[in-house]
């Protein structure tokens, strides 16, 4: 099972971070969640992005790329093995700095990954 940060976590459950989640724990994989609203989602409860996880798999992102250039330093300190960019949140920037640190980039759907058996 894959380890995954999920950054922009939303309790709200029309969001697709939020369906992620629960997709992810029920596939069997462990989640961290990171967002800006405090809450639990999938009975894990949503961090700010200050500690750094160790082990972690795969971040998947479900912020537009406005807002990614804050999680920058945190992503690549983190060093998970893939960066999965769900649609909108892709950005050049940010899929560069991570393959210059040996970190793979995927421009993908967790959600159709995990139903599809790619995950």
């Amino acid at each position: 099972m894959k380890k995954t940060l999920i950054i922009g976590a939303t309790i709200n459950p029309s969001r697709y971070a939020n369906l992620a989640a629960h997709r992810l724990v029920k596939y069997g994989h462990e989640i961290i969640n990171v967002g800006i609203k405090s809450g639990e989602v999938a009975g894990v409860g949503i961090e700010k992005p200050e500690m750094i996880h160790s082990n972690v798999d795969t971040i998947t992102l479900y912020i537009g790329p406005q807002h990614q250039d804050e999680y920058f330093d945190y992503i690549i300190q983190t060093n998970p093995k893939r960066i999965i960019f769900n649609p909108g949140t892709e950005n050049l920037e940010l899929e560069e700095l991570a393959r210059k640190n040996n970190i793979e980039t995927i421009e993908a759907c967790t959600l159709v990954m995990l139903s599809t058996g790619q995950y």
